[in-house]
């Protein structure tokens, strides 16, 4: 019996699609994002004396060997996984290979996927051992210390008592003061900062990284997961944010920060006060945001713009009011285009973020989203193929609303696997592609990305350097290169 160290976890951050694809993958050459979680994770546990280590699948597309010889030299006791619904599937083909090298590894699964379907996960899948529902820092450091025994106590996990009953102990009743938290453990991402690259003409300077410095969502979009951290609204103070700021810069060289809370200004406190630190102190370092419309006003995005934001990204879904008003609450598209405008005259870019193929979406309803696209000062698009994903309102009742093929690997907001009735899937994609083409072809959008030419000179240096990938991409549609 080969002895496991119990106080030891590898995480990893698993790929969406095949490993021997990596290579190729469009979106994996125009983005790879750290991921904060498991750093932040791995930083809250070394804290309670365990020690972690990170193996992310998406900047080390080699990972298998990684993880091979990891688990051969440190034989740690756990390993854990952050999945989404895309990357499931590849996570549990990592923990089979994880159980050949050491048969008695306890294998972790935390993350949206398998907060949604609970009972299901370790039901379908016998190679999970526990799955981490919600919040995941104290389930995971007491699961850890008590060696995956005994555990009936510990709020927060699904596991197999005798004879393969499963048993789920529990929400936790509240969750972590984040100001409470380390910041995340970046330095056990390796090569971070400059493995990791920032969305293509999103930044002004290089390196970059990214921040999550809320939690939740007090809204319920049909379409958003909300299993993980429901619709509470927990948040870093300013000082809090303004230090993680400081240390990303300090200590990375980072010179830009996308912040990936899913509504970054919804507390304008806050944010108001950050922006006075970065201001008053002079912390020279640019950032982007997610903002909902209701909680942006001109003062605010002045003094947004004077603190370093050169992106506000906020989501618009469709320019069909009537079908918005379906998905969202205050769908109020004249509100909206005002704050847009807003943004421009503020002098920061904006990103528009459509959605095609909601349930009750039309060919009309598309070129309206079109014309309201057109009829905005938005800078950037994107323009995701909706997805029913586990966890989220609507996903319950998707097979009323149209045809659904659940196919987890393939659930990246990139494929059309729910067809509304009354489309097709050719239809869709053939207006998706339209959607883009025309956006692209205006001349004030063309011109915008020749002026990056020097405002964001290492994303054109990007684009060349992987020119023929894009250019197939562009004319096929798809992600994964062959």
């Amino acid at each position: 019996m080969t002895f496991l160290n119990s106080k030891n976890i590898l995480l990893v951050h698993p790929l969406g699609y095949r490993k021997e694809a990596a290579g190729k993958d469009i979106s994996r050459i125009a983005s790879i994002i750290p991921p904060i979680g498991l750093a932040g994770i791995a930083a809250y546990l070394e804290k309670r004396g365990i020690a972690a280590s990170i193996i992310d699948c998406y900047a080390r597309p080699d990972s298998d060997s990684l993880i091979r010889g990891y688990l051969e030299s440190e034989k740690p006791a756990f390993l854990g996984f952050s999945c989404t619904t895309s990357t499931f599937l590849d996570g549990v083909r990592t923990a089979k290979l994880a159980k050949s090298i050491l048969p008695d590894i306890k294998v972790i699964f935390g993350g949206a996927h398998v907060s949604a379907l609970k009972e299901r996960i370790l039901k379908d899948f016998p190679v999970i051992d526990f799955t981490v529902i919600g919040e995941g820092e104290e389930t995971l450091a007491e699961l850890m210390e008590n060696n995956g025994e005994n555990i009936s106590s510990v709020p927060g996990i699904i596991y197999r008592e005798k004879e393969d009953e499963i048993r789920f102990t529990g929400r936790r009743s509240a969750g972590l003061d984040l100001d409470t938290l380390p910041f995340p453990s970046y330095e056990k991402l390796e090569g971070f900062p400059s493995a990791y690259k920032a969305l293509l003409f999103s930044y002004p300077k290089a390196p970059s990284s990214s921040c999550i410095t809320s939690r939740g969502c007090p809204y319920a979009c049909s379409y958003c997961d909300r299993s993980v951290f429901g619709r509470s609204f927990r948040y870093n103070s300013a000082e809090y944010m303004y230090e993680h700021v400081s240390y990303l810069n300090e200590r990375f060289g980072v010179k830009h920060i996308t912040f990936y809370d899913d509504q970054f200004t919804f507390k304008r406190e806050r944010i108001v006060d950050f922006t006075r630190m970065m201001i008053s102190r002079g912390r020279k370092i640019s950032f982007n945001c997610v903002a909902r419309a209701e909680h942006i006003d001109y003062e605010l995005l002045l003094m947004l713009k004077e603190a370093g934001c050169w992106m506000i990204s906020l989501g618009i879904e469709t320019g069909d009011e009537n079908l918005l008003a379906r998905h969202r609450q205050n769908a109020n598209l004249s509100m909206l285009s005002e704050k847009i405008h807003l943004i421009k005259k503020a002098g920061i870019r904006t990103k528009g973020l459509f959605m095609i193929g909601l349930p009750g979406e039309t060919e009309e309803g598309i070129r309206k989203s079109m014309e309201y696209l057109f009829s905005n000062p938005i800078d950037e698009l994107n323009v995701a193929k909706f997805t029913p994903f586990p966890g989220s309102p609507i996903y319950e009742k998707i097979h009323e609303m149209g045809e659904f093929n659940e196919d987890w690997e393939l659930m990246d907001c990139m494929n059309f696997l729910f067809i509304p009735e009354g489309m097709t899937k050719e239809r869709l994609e053939e207006l998706f592609k339209l959607f883009y083409r025309k956006h692209f072809m205006r001349p004030e959008i063309l011109l915008g990305y020749m002026s990056m030419i020097w405002r964001s000179t290492d994303s054109w240096k990007r684009v060349m350097q992987n020119l023929p990938d894009f250019l197939k991409f562009a004319k096929s549609n798809k992600r994964l290169g062959n």
